[in-house]
């Protein structure tokens, strides 16, 4: 039994070793990695997983976006930023919170990324700058926001365009007419006739039917001058 685990310990060693060799084997082979630091500072690239400081982002104008909330400070688990900030009253008589100072400690900072990922405004970042080695602890307290610096004013959004009236159908306009845009003038003299009936008194409504309808006069019939025979005429027929 002493025997057999002894040499089962050397097989078990003789394999470590042959991995190990193998890998040392292939990194000989490999290209070179090695950067002539600080000769190339210019052409010297890193990662953009790599951490080396924290650093607020600035526009050309001198503008941040960050709105002093605090998640950020609240996310620390070191307690290596502090937000100042204050209330101001807008123009339009609204009150807003202000930064005032973002103190960042890069001594105390652990490069855990927590408070670039609570952000919701993506305020802050982690750069590329690693040079960051000082005599001086107080030298690693930083100021982010950068003097005279305010939160980026957003451009106020266009007016919603009003929705148009729905379109009638093609048979329902046909078939409802049309609406004088203006009322037909009445002519002059209906106008006239019209208030001349107003201005009548009704008594043609207060008469009796009697007196209302007179009979026509009885106008005496005259015979023709051919009918009508003279005296002379006559008298002169008897003598014949």
């Amino acid at each position: 039994m002493e025997k057999r685990n002894y040499f089962s310990g050397v097989g078990h060693a003789l394999k470590s070793l042959t991995i190990g060799l193998k890998t040392s084997i292939k990194v000989f082979f490999e290209h070179d990695e090695t950067e002539q630091y600080p000769e190339n500072r210019k052409t010297l690239h890193f990662s953009d997983r790599n951490r080396f400081c924290l650093e607020m982002i600035h526009n050309e104008r001198n503008e941040h976006h960050c709105v002093a909330c605090g998640l950020c400070q609240m996310a620390c688990p070191n307690g290596s930023i502090h937000v100042y900030s204050e209330m101001v009253e807008t123009p339009d008589g609204k009150k807003k919170r202000q930064l005032v100072k973002y103190e960042y400690n890069l001594g105390q900072c652990m490069f855990c990324n927590l408070c670039v990922r609570a952000c919701p405004h993506d305020a802050i970042r982690f750069n590329q700058d690693f040079e960051n080695a000082v005599f001086d602890k107080s030298k690693l307290i930083m100021q982010l926001n950068h003097p005279g610096s305010h939160l980026e004013e957003k451009p106020k959004p266009a007016p919603a365009p009003r929705p148009a009236a729905p379109a009638q159908p093609a048979a329902q306009s046909a078939a409802a007419p049309a609406k004088p845009a203006v009322a037909p003038a009445k002519p002059v003299a209906q106008a006239t006739e019209a208030k001349a009936d107003a201005a009548q008194p009704k008594a043609a409504s207060t008469a009796s039917p009697a007196q209302a309808v007179k009979p026509a006069a009885e106008t005496p019939s005259v015979k023709p001058a051919s009918e009508a025979a003279s005296p002379a005429s006559e008298d002169i027929n008897k003598e014949s």
